[in-house]
């Protein structure tokens, strides 16, 4: 493909083509990775010879031949990557590697449409655990474990793992990686080379994964769902191979397990990458978000138990605090697990941990919503605001920690406050026009956009997003997108002057 100034004579679509070439020839090898990461449940389902086999076969198939073709089409680029052909490739990469991952759910499941299929392969790849499968028990053991792998690779971000092959490509990653990773402090690093910081974060996230998965069996999950449930944890994503979600198992110790594993993976993986680098636990101890965290979900947990125990749901207050701590963590750092049907709790309380949901993790977190840092530095934006309403030629600076928060970044966060607010009304106005229930309206988009997984009324945690009509899935799968790629990513590939010359 030669150089888009060689492109001049020809079409404009050429043209445009020509433009993003270097990011459709990654694509291209992204898209055929893919294929080779279903090999494992493929030889899974041969080993345990679930029936599933022929479903991964076609699909293998497919997505390594879509992939090589459209790679050796478009040839190898000279020139690295440009931020806005880095913005293109993250939008691909997420709307498209979706498509191939459901492939061999749509092959396999009767009766599963399109829409439910990509719906459920864009939930595991964002990390969100919203499903619209049930009879999870009686899956094949493969289908369950490609649903959780899905999360695992999700969560820290495919394009993440990208960046850590990039070079071989001969592309550097610093735009592609501002381009993803989550947090309005994208121009921070923790290493001198991105790619030795994309190593670094996948280290510890294996490393964390392997943990969660040896506790979990130590104690009393088989090896399978011990592995495919560490998966849903680290990823905070949420799918089960139960139907009753974590509740299936009935045990304390392995609530607690996944309590302290939600909380690590809800924390930035570069306080992780640095306590691991240095051995130390200083990096927890600076780490001021982190401290924002854990304080606003105990004082959470503690306001909800108090305020549940009268109510008489549980037999007592040490019931009532088991099963509120569990929830919060979990839909705070948008993990989705559920051991009871939060939904019999008095409506403040289910909308208190789905609002939990909208802030709570940590920027660069396997988390969703509008990360903590977020809404700290927007609450001390209004409270510079209040000050200087009363002293006009008084200095006031935002800072977080000891870092001053520069206007621009300031003017980020606001803007992405109102977007992501409208995308909330927006969305949620579509869902209702289509005579659904204002509260599952409302709770299905959050929990969507948060990356959360299940919301109120009929898409709780004892249901699932079935019940939805196709519209209004494609709506949801619409929010997690945009959740996942924190809006405007998704939405700046979407804009006039995007295509412009």
């Amino acid at each position: 493909m030669s150089d888009y100034s060689s492109l001049s004579s020809e079409s404009r679509g050429v043209r445009v083509f020509g433009r993003f070439a270097p990011a459709l020839f990654v694509l291209g090898i992204l898209i055929t990775g893919f294929g080779f990461l279903m090999l494992i449940p493929l030889a899974i389902s041969w080993l345990t010879n679930d029936g599933a086999h022929g479903a991964y076969d076609e699909a293998v198939l497919f997505t390594i031949l879509s992939g090589s073709l459209l790679s050796l089409w478009i040839g190898p680029q000279r020139r690295e990557m440009r931020v806005r052909e880095s913005f293109l490739l993250v939008a691909l990469i997420w709307s498209l590697l979706p498509a191939f991952g459901a492939l061999p759910l749509y092959l396999y499941i009767d009766q599963l449409s399109w829409t439910d299929a990509y719906f459920e392969a864009v939930s595991g790849l964002t990390a969100t655990g919203a499903t619209v499968l049930s009879g999870l028990d009686a899956l094949p053991l493969s289908i369950n474990f490609w649903r959780t792998f899905m999360h695992w690779v999700g969560g820290l971000g495919v394009v993440v793992l990208a960046v850590a092959i990039l070079p071989l490509l001969g592309f550097g990653g610093r735009s592609m990686l501002k381009a993803e990773t989550p947090g309005p402090m994208k121009d921070s690093k923790i290493t001198p080379r991105i790619t030795e910081t994309a190593k670094g974060l996948w280290v510890v996230y294996v490393l964390l994964t392997a943990a969660c998965a040896l506790c979990l069996h130590y104690f009393g999950m088989d090896g399978w769902d011990a592995m495919m449930h560490a998966f849903s944890v680290m990823g905070l994503g949420g799918f089960s191979s139960k139907d009753a979600s974590l509740g299936h198992f009935v045990s304390l110790d392995i609530e607690l397990v996944v309590i302290f594993f939600a909380l690590l993976a809800g924390i930035n993986f570069s306080t992780h990458f640095l306590a691991f680098s240095q051995r130390s636990l200083r990096a927890y101890l600076v780490d001021i978000e982190a401290h924002y965290f854990l304080g606003i979900l105990a004082l959470s947990i503690l306001g909800l138990s108090l305020y549940l125990w009268p109510e008489g749901i549980y037999p007592d207050f040490e019931t009532t605090l088991r099963f509120v701590a569990f929830h919060s963590v979990s839909l705070a750092t948008s993990l989705g697990f559920a051991t009871t049907d939060y939904a019999q709790w008095p409506l403040f309380g289910q909308l208190w941990i789905l609002f939990l949901g909208s802030f709570v993790a940590c920027s660069g977190s396997a988390g969703g919503g509008i990360k903590m840092m977020r809404a700290v530095v927007l609450y001390k934006q209004v409270s510079r605001e209040l000050i200087r309403a009363m002293h006009p030629r008084g200095l006031q600076t935002v800072r977080f920690g000891s870092t001053v928060i520069p206007d621009q970044v300031l003017h980020s966060i606001l803007g992405f406050m109102f977007i992501y607010v409208v995308s909330i009304v927006v969305m949620t106005l579509l869902m209702v026009a289509t005579r659904l229930d204002i509260v599952t309206a409302f709770s299905a988009v959050v929990a969507c956009l948060n990356n959360t997984g299940p919301g109120l009324n009929l898409v709780g945690p004892a249901s699932t997003y079935a019940v939805l009509s196709d519209f209004q899935t494609w709506v949801c799968t619409w929010a997690m997108l945009l959740g996942r790629l924190e809006i405007f990513t998704l939405l700046v590939v979407l804009t006039p002057a995007f295509w412009r010359r």
